[in-house]
């Protein structure tokens, strides 16, 4: 069975996972309409401006479809925004989110843009090579639920999680040229 997997594409960074999945050889779809996740197989929320987006979610009626879709067992993976927007409740704000991911957030806790950083990290799960993990206003994971696995931790947070078919990390893997992220969330899709 060949993968198509959609990359939400109402604002953000969707641009750069659709190029790494297409590098890799996989059909892709921009989603920005319900009708959209009718011919994927798998879902990435990327980064961007997780309010903005939460907005627009609203305004084209794809929040819905999609909590429905992850329900049914349809994999979704969340970079930075993408995690706010699958977490449970986000510290200080109210803002629209899926809540598909027994996890609360702080936004921008990493830093404001020009505090952005690389770093490398040990994601044991991915092999013994570090990954070269890009924190751009990253938001930080301050509670986990007890469905959610920590895959990843940076100073002792949680940077990537996944629970059941929901995966999310604080940091953009779509801006490196190490695919090993994207492979381990088609190795969810195919599952």
């Amino acid at each position: 069975m060949r993968l198509k997997i959609g990359v939400l594409g109402l604002q953000g960074d969707f641009r750069e996972h659709v190029e790494v999945l297409q590098a890799m050889g996989v059909e892709t779809v921009v989603v920005k309409l319900p009708e959209d996740l009718e011919i994927v197989d798998g879902l990435i929320i990327p980064g961007g401006e997780s309010t903005t987006m939460g907005r627009i979610m609203k305004e084209v009626e794809i929040r819905e479809p999609i909590v429905e879709k992850a329900k049914a067992g349809m994999p979704i993976y969340g970079t930075c925004a993408g995690l706010i927007l699958l977490s449970k409740k986000v510290v200080g704000h109210d803002q629209p989110l899926l809540g598909l991911l027994d996890v609360d957030v702080e936004r921008n806790a990493y830093g404001r843009q020009v505090e952005s950083f690389e770093v490398d990290i040990k994601i044991t799960e991915l092999g013994e090579k570090p990954f070269r993990a890009v924190f751009i206003r990253a938001p930080k994971i301050v509670r986990v639920g007890g469905d959610v696995k920590v895959i990843a931790e940076y100073e002792g947070a949680p940077i990537f999680v996944r629970q059941g078919n929901i995966m999310a990390t604080s940091f953009h893997p779509e801006l490196t040229r190490d695919f090993r992220v994207h492979e381990y969330f088609l190795k969810l899709v195919e599952a």
